[in-house]
């Protein structure tokens, strides 16, 4: 047994102190800072906060298929070094997509015995693949990624409408996740100016998107989530929902949080995501609807590509074009240290962050075993020295493209474990691929 004393743990919620027993892979007992242990004790320096390991529940690995865009080794080792002991691989951008079960095992096949960390999977919801969904759901997966618009690759079409998939997901009670962008209110967008570039992909995009979505939702009773909110305008219509019985939660991504539009110089397509990056007091009514409880998570949405792809460097006339670009941030491994950066400033508690970024991701997909610090819960820990700062440089991702390049962050990751064991360089993979069952305490 191993006990870890730290003056500042998140336990129930809160920071205070605590030793935390583990015993063997799990969290044995949480007790009080100074009571006596039989077991190895390890005591954390009096800068470091106890957390629990975060999870990731929006990363597009890319493997098998797009491997060298970013793959199982490399996407888990940048987890491992941001504190993520828990990343859940969305089905698209790999090839095959995950959108039947033989696809599902292809995509494990491919993960197995590269993971640093522990990875579940999502499925996909496409045109023709309803007979799937039951099979996927029983398969493993946490549930069922849609697009209600072009998704940017031909082999994942958008759904267009999602009442069909939603009452299919009714029927067990599966989770539909939905990238929530209104096609007939995007228009085509080319060249540097990053202004043109938001302003073809508007806010009223996505509110006229998740009006549909939720609408559908409340006829068929389905669970909804919308993916990568960027519209804070959005927010009034999602509490309403709630509100009235609709079972929707909500993310945004660290991108919607720290960087603003006005920031984005003309053809740095690094900024590059869809939805965009919007102005300033967007971010801020963001940042007041997580508070509010209207925003239940943060995850990071890491899309990654090869530098090529961004078209920063090309010699032809698509440089820096936004229209031309992959849209898609790498931020899997600095998560933490962007949001707490942006959170602290506004006197946001570090416990709210990381209950953001942990907890309530593992409950959206049912690994509840994950993202706490309690006893029976997996012993996925994180030791995080928050007022430490870094300039951002090497990433662990297999490509270097991140707008955050050179941008000094507070908090730093000093260990990360994983079911009772620090995560250290050069050991050999031990993460797991989990089923949805698989982490319920």
């Amino acid at each position: 047994m191993i006990v870890l004393r730290a003056r500042r743990a998140l336990v129930e919620g809160s920071l205070r102190p605590a030793a935390v027993v583990v015993d063997g892979s799990r969290i044995a007992a949480v007790l009080p800072f100074s009571d006596a242990v039989a077991a190895q004790e390890i005591t954390l320096a009096d800068d470091e906060v106890l957390l629990p390991g975060l999870v990731d529940t929006h990363v597009h690995v890319n493997e098998p298929g797009r491997t060298e865009w970013e793959g199982f080794a490399s996407a888990t080792r940048a987890a491992a070094a941001g504190g993520v002991t828990t990343i859940v691989d969305m089905p698209l951008n790999s090839l095959p997509p995950t959108v039947s079960v033989p696809f599902l095992a292809t995509k494990r096949a491919a993960a197995a015995g590269q993971c640093l960390v522990d990875v579940a999977f999502w499925g996909g919801a496409i045109p023709g693949n309803g007979s799937e969904l039951r099979p996927l759901h029983d398969a493993g997966v946490v549930g069922f990624k849609a697009f209600l618009v072009d998704s940017g690759v031909p082999e994942f079409p958008p759904l267009p409408d999602p009442r069909p998939a939603l009452r299919e997901l009714a029927a067990f009670d599966g989770l539909l996740i939905a990238h929530a962008e209104d096609g007939a209110l995007i228009t085509p967008a080319g060249g540097r100016r990053y202004a043109d570039f938001v302003a073809s992909r508007p806010r009223a995009a996505e509110d006229s998107a998740i009006a549909g979505l939720l609408a559908a939702a409340r006829e068929t009773g389905a669970r909804v989530h919308v993916v990568h909110l960027s519209s804070a305008d959005a927010l009034p219509l999602l509490a309403a929902a709630r509100a009235d019985g609709v079972r929707v939660t909500v993310e945004t991504c660290p991108h919607y949080l720290a960087l603003t539009a006005e920031e984005v110089p003309d053809g740095d397509t690094r900024f590059k995501c869809c939805p965009p990056v919007r102005e300033a007091d967007n971010r801020d009514a963001l940042w007041q609807g997580l508070v509010d409880g209207t925003i239940d998570i943060v995850v990071s949405d890491h899309s990654p590509c090869t530098p090529d792809l961004k078209r920063l460097d090309s010699v032809d006339s698509l440089c820096g074009d936004f229209g031309a670009a992959w849209g898609g941030i790498a931020s899997l491994q600095i998560g933490l240290p962007i949001v707490w950066t942006e959170a602290r400033a506004r006197g946001i508690d570090l416990a709210d962050v990381v209950t953001w970024m942990s907890r309530r991701p593992a409950d959206l997909v049912g690994l509840t075993s994950k993202g706490r610090i309690e006893p029976g819960a997996d012993a996925d820990l994180t030791v995080f020295a928050p007022d430490a700062t870094f300039a951002v440089g090497a990433l662990h991702h297999r490509n270097p493209v991140t707008p955050y390049a050179g941008r000094t962050l507070h908090g730093v990751v000093r260990a990360t474990w994983l079911r009772g064991t620090v995560i250290t360089d050069g050991e050999a993979p031990r993460g797991r691929l989990l089923s949805r069952e698989d982490a319920r305490v």
